[in-house]
């Protein structure tokens, strides 16, 4: 950790929290924030979403009700006065932002929303997607520095050179042994429908996984899930950061078969629990498994099958998870909170 001689007063926006939202931006933002405000600096979170309990850190609830949120979120900000911060760190919806408030703006893309639009189904979400894209453009040239999470989203935005990956607490998520379950486990993180997949995985779990190990289940940490899942399958709902922490070092195998994620902050967790990685070869995944040197990435329609032969394949999963634990030390949250630090001091 680099030692400063003064804290900073940094502003972090961002639409999302966990207290309320399940989006993987704003579980990112709370562990940065609070990071921060660990190193002593003065951090304040403005967002939709009410605060974090017991958060370290400040918070600014910026309400939004109506169609529109988060482009009526990124007006509202405009009318509120940042000038006693050092630092603005931007998660979203700076675009309208483009005179100077702040000694330093800095904007973080979370991925490309033009991305996510060649694969989000309806016309609707589509259009939501390709208009959120253009504000990525906007924003990305409103701010002093713009970092992208990881590299294949330079794709859309050429022009951004800093690549600094999402970051995970390696002190909370680690190798606990001995509260591995006594029977195959595999763990999903996200969403029954949509572009998680989970109902996809689900079907896959119980035709091809269950066959060849019959005392396995599925655990899902999902609050979309339909009331009967299946065989196999237990929906765990929304859990708490401890209760997170121990289904990670309980779970045998970790599978998030996503048709997009930006960087995907659950393989970085379950791989620094020392959990071997089932995915499918999104750009997130393939930025932090290494191309899937350090995972099994398949297609979809192969799910199913390497979830089985990694859960029989004592050896083969060991070598996963020592591969997965060699490469999660380039995503600790401790470095990537280093490099977020050494932005906001890079004064013009």
């Amino acid at each position: 950790m680099t030692v400063h001689a003064r804290p900073l007063r940094i502003a972090i926006i961002s639409y999302y929290l966990p207290s309320t939202s399940k989006q993987g931006i704003g579980y990112q933002v709370h562990e940065l924030a609070t990071e921060l405000a660990v190193r002593g600096h003065e951090v304040t979170v403005l967002s939709d979403c009410p605060p974090v309990a017991d958060a370290l850190y400040g918070h600014r609830h910026v309400h939004i009700a109506g169609s529109l949120r988060t482009f009526r979120f990124a007006l509202a900000l405009r009318k509120i006065d940042l000038s006693a911060y050092d630092v603005l760190h931007a998660w979203g919806d700076d675009y309208w932002l483009w005179r100077r408030r702040v000694p330093r703006h800095v904007r973080t893309l979370a991925g490309s929303c033009f991305e996510e639009a060649l694969t989000i189904k309806g016309v609707k979400e589509k259009l939501r997607m390709v208009m959120l894209g253009f504000s990525e453009m906007l924003a990305s040239l409103v701010a002093d520095r713009t970092v992208v999470i990881s590299p294949a989203t330079r794709r859309w935005y050429p022009w951004v050179r800093d690549v600094i990956p999402c970051g995970a607490d390696v002190r909370r998520f680690r190798p606990e042994p001995v509260r591995r379950a006594d029977h195959p486990v595999v763990l999903f993180v996200g969403y029954w429908y949509g572009r998680k997949r989970g109902a996809e995985l689900a079907r896959q779990f119980q035709e091809s996984v269950l066959s060849r190990c019959p005392d396995a289940e599925l655990w899902m940490v999902v609050r979309d899930a339909p009331a009967d899942p299946g065989p196999g399958v237990r929906v765990l709902g929304r859990l708490s950061d401890e209760d997170m922490v121990r289904v990670f070092q309980e779970a045998w195998v970790f599978c998030l078969p996503s048709d997009y994620e930006g960087f995907g902050i659950p393989y970085v967790e379950a791989m620094a629990s020392g959990l071997p990685v089932v995915a499918t070869p999104n750009p997130g995944a393939m930025f932090v498994t290494d191309r899937g040197r350090t995972a099994v990435v398949t297609e979809l329609d192969g799910i199913g099958r390497e979830l089985a032969e990694v859960l029989l394949d004592g050896e083969r999963c060991a070598a996963l998870a020592a591969l997965a634990r060699e490469r999660v030390e380039e995503f600790t949250l401790e470095s990537v909170v280093d490099r977020y630090e050494s932005l906001y001091r890079e004064w013009n």
